[in-house]
């Protein structure tokens, strides 16, 4: 019993999947065998409409290469990232943000290399003036043996690398405005995180192929706005060896008005995912395919710049 009900759970687009999904291969090629485009416009549960998107990608394909982008100071659309990468077969926005100085608030890395680092301390407001909440926020990353891993960080400038938990851990409040490495560190069991690729975001979604959602240990959303729907990004894997992209349409009234975050999870949790993380989502999510928009962007001016982006290249072109 239990191997028919993992099957179920890895092919969404056969039996008894809550959500229907559509192969539309055939809209974006040309598409490497490995890679697969999938689309639904299946009403919500809660009877709301509903647009969305999500690619799977062989990570042991040999003729993929998995990637990053920043903007090295700057912002730039999905497509300025697609035109100055020389058009790879995928791009998609990734981390949070801040727009004064366009500084990555995730981890962002690129062969090996650190090039943005995770906000660990958050400074309180009105009756919380004066202390700090600390929280290791969660990323997706990717091996030189091309294994998936969705984990906790602690990172540093000083670090070369990123130390990883496999376990969520709780956020710590006090007046103190920045930690030692080894003070952070002593809050959980980290270890040497050994990844190529890795895109920060929050909160997880998916552990151990079930739902838990861990934004109380994160603090990614304040109050009740895990129930809030919006357009969403988010990225995991099947344990098949499957990266899964996900992009969800939102604030369009009628047609597609976005997930809540549980909704979300509930989607990738269909698809397979044994583990998953939201990503940036509201005005920023994007997903190219050879340069084809998926969903519509929900900014009236259009596709929102950003200072990272996921890339997957087809190195068998």
């Amino acid at each position: 019993m239990k191997k028919i009900f993992f099957l179920l759970l890895a092919l969404p687009f056969v039996g008894k999947a809550q959500t229907r999904w559509q192969n539309v291969d055939h809209l974006f090629q040309p598409l490497p065998a490995s890679v697969h485009v999938y689309y639904t416009a299946d009403t919500l549960p809660d009877g709301k409409p509903n647009i969305a998107y999500y690619v799977t990608a062989k990570l042991d394909d040999p003729k993929l290469a998995f990637t990053t982008q920043v903007g090295e100071g700057k912002r730039y659309t999905p497509t300025q990232y697609y035109e100055k990468e020389e058009q790879p077969l995928l791009v998609m926005n990734c981390t949070f943000f801040e727009f004064v100085h366009h500084s990555n608030l995730n981890v962002v890395v690129k062969d090996g290399q650190m090039k943005a680092f995770q906000v660990h301390s958050l400074a309180g407001k009105g009756k919380d003036t004066l202390t700090y909440r600390h929280t290791f926020g969660s990323a997706i990353g990717i091996s030189k043996t091309r294994k998936a891993d969705v984990a906790w960080l602690y990172t540093d400038s000083a670090s070369a690398y990123a130390y990883a938990s496999q376990q969520v851990i709780p956020f710590f409040r006090d007046s103190v405005a920045y930690h030692k490495p080894a003070d952070m560190l002593a809050h959980g069991k980290f270890s040497k995180w050994d990844v190529e690729t890795a895109v920060g975001g929050g909160p997880v979604l998916i552990q151990d192929g079930n739902i838990s959602i861990a934004n109380n240990e994160e603090l990614k959303f304040n109050g009740k706005a895990i129930n809030d729907k919006h357009p969403r990004t988010a990225m995991g894997y099947t344990k098949d060896g499957l990266l899964v992209l996900m992009v969800v349409e939102g604030r369009n009234p009628g047609k597609a008005e976005g997930v809540t975050l549980v909704q979300e999870a509930q989607l990738l949790k269909e698809i397979g995912c044994v583990e998953a993380l939201n990503l940036d989502g509201g005005g920023s999510s994007c997903l190219l395919i050879n340069g084809k928009p998926t969903i519509k962007v929900s900014d009236k001016e259009g596709q929102r710049p950003v200072p990272a982006v996921f890339v997957v290249k087809n190195k068998g072109k």
